[in-house]
């Protein structure tokens, strides 16, 4: 019995980091990953894909590696640009850090795989610095890149040149900054991120927490009231020993480089690992026009810990040779300044296909003072996690797992909130189990929690149970041959 899931990005060996960047072209999906191949060794950038569903994923030749003086390369962006993709990156130093970029040809012909692990794909070539320091600026790093509006304030105008978001300064005190291009090579310092209304960022001290990482954005109309918003997200970091990083988002407008907010910080995710949530850009021609921004996709990093984790102490190590894997991709939408985010189109058919994983839906009535309980089984019938929707909260509880290594705190559950107006949304759960990973979808989406655990022969099931009058209306359940 492996750990390895089969519907997730998880490497054949070596450490996986964070998402470098995702693009869909057409029904093909290129993901670029920050990896290590072995802990201790310099960072670098992985590249696989997968035609028509993103399940069945294909290990290509590496797209970047340390050269010269760097000491290892950190995640950034793709975006297609021309009729090339271009990788913007972060290189590491001696003392020092900046973002350059690369581009990738023939992106849509059969990457290159070769029997060498770490082989680099010939189809990938450096083009240089994008910025080293700027107006006081220093220490670039975590860039994002999207299309640039051609007009902040006409929306409907639509998009050009280029955006990027990244950070700047000590890795304690980091500053959000904007950038802009006109052609996605040559890049103009605009300033530091600013916002305008209450970020409501939790641990805030000047508006800001002492450390907010990974900035990305994407667009979405929200199905309220019919705008376009900007969705802002970070990473904040080392918010609390038991919770370690915390994803979450803002909504707002982006305007040169001060972001007007609309509704205030929130969490993306409420399980026990979820970070690095990243954005996923798509090529000309990708979408129909009456897509009109209606949803978007993200893909997280499947473990809560960050920089502090230990990945030479992970079961998946030292037993298979691999460490962590990224989330599913997420479809997101926006209602009323609310993500909401479901699993990707497709998967009840690619978990009946799988040899392993498991997925339980089901359609609850909770009403108050009344759970549903789901209680996910081992190789030998034995309670692994018990996951509960008691209609204004949702708890998982691991405490019966093992963990990835001694500092988690498994006793202690993962628990979310729920609509305070359960009467607009429907009580809904879905759970994916797959190798180590489990991901929750509750309530239509309103809620998600990623968490990771290892099965003791794996998982064999589930058991519903019902308390007080909640009843589950309908369900169905799918399983690996």
């Amino acid at each position: 019995m492996t750990y390895r899931p089969e519907l997730h990005v998880a490497l054949e060996s070596g450490v996986l980091e964070a998402p470098a960047g995702a693009l869909l072209d057409g029904t093909t999906w290129h993901l670029f990953h920050q990896y290590r191949p072995a802990p201790g060794e310099p960072s670098r950038w992985g590249h696989v894909f997968a035609e028509e569903a993103p399940f069945e994923w294909l290990e290509c030749d590496d797209a970047l590696a340390p050269v010269g003086g760097e000491f290892g390369l950190r995640a950034g962006s793709v975006a297609a640009v021309g009729p090339d993709i271009n990788l913007y990156f972060t290189s590491l130093t001696a003392g020092a850090s900046s973002i350059r970029f690369a581009k990738y040809t023939g992106y849509d012909e059969t990457c290159e795989v070769s029997d060498d692990p770490q082989a680099l794909d010939p189809n990938v070539a450096r083009h240089g610095e994008v910025i080293t320091s700027a107006d006081g600026f220093s220490r670039f790093r975590s860039p994002c890149v999207v299309p640039d509006w051609a007009a902040d304030d006409k929306r409907e105008d639509g998009h050009e040149g280029w955006l990027m978001l990244a950070l700047s300064g000590s890795t304690e005190n980091p500053t959000p900054v904007v950038l802009r291009s006109a052609d996605g090579d040559t890049w103009h310092f605009d300033g530091p991120l600013t916002f305008k209304g209450n970020t409501a960022f939790p641990g805030t001290k000047d508006d800001l927490p002492a450390a907010i990482v990974s900035p990305r954005i994407i667009r979405l109309r929200d199905e309220i009231d019919g705008n376009v918003y900007d969705v802002l997200f970070f990473t904040v970091e080392a918010v609390g020993k038991e919770s370690g990083e915390v994803a979450g988002y803002l909504v707002g407008r982006l305007q040169g480089t001060e972001f007007e907010v609309v509704s205030g910080f929130r969490r993306l995710d409420y399980g026990h690992d979820f970070t690095r949530p990243r954005n996923t850009n798509s090529t000309p021609g990708t979408f129909s026009e009456d897509f009109n921004y209606r949803e978007a996709c993200l893909f997280g990093l499947l473990n809560g810990r960050g920089r502090s984790d230990n990945p030479a102490v992970h079961h998946s190590w030292t037993e298979e040779g691999w460490a962590n894997a990224l989330t599913l991709p997420r479809l997101v939408t926006l209602q009323g300044g609310v993500l909401y985010q479901t699993p990707p189109r497709g998967l009840p058919d690619a978990v009946s296909h799988s040899k392993r994983a498991r997925m339980w839906t089901g359609l609850l009535e909770v009403p108050a003072g009344s759970a549903v309980t789901v209680t996910l089984l081992d190789g030998h019938g034995k309670p692994a996690t018990t996951v509960t929707h008691a209609g204004t909260e949702l708890r998982v509880d691991r405490s019966m797992s093992r963990a990835f290594d001694e500092t988690y705190k498994t006793d202690i559950p993962a628990v979310a909130p729920l609509t305070e107006d359960p009467e607009n949304v429907d009580d809904s759960l879905t759970i994916v189990v797959d190798g180590t990973t489990v991901e929750i979808f509750a309530d239509s989406g309103l809620v998600t929690m990623a968490s990771r655990m290892y099965f003791d022969g794996g998982c064999s099931g589930f058991r519903v149970e019902t308390n007080g009058d909640a009843e589950v209306v309908r369900s169905f359940e799918r399983a690996g041959s």
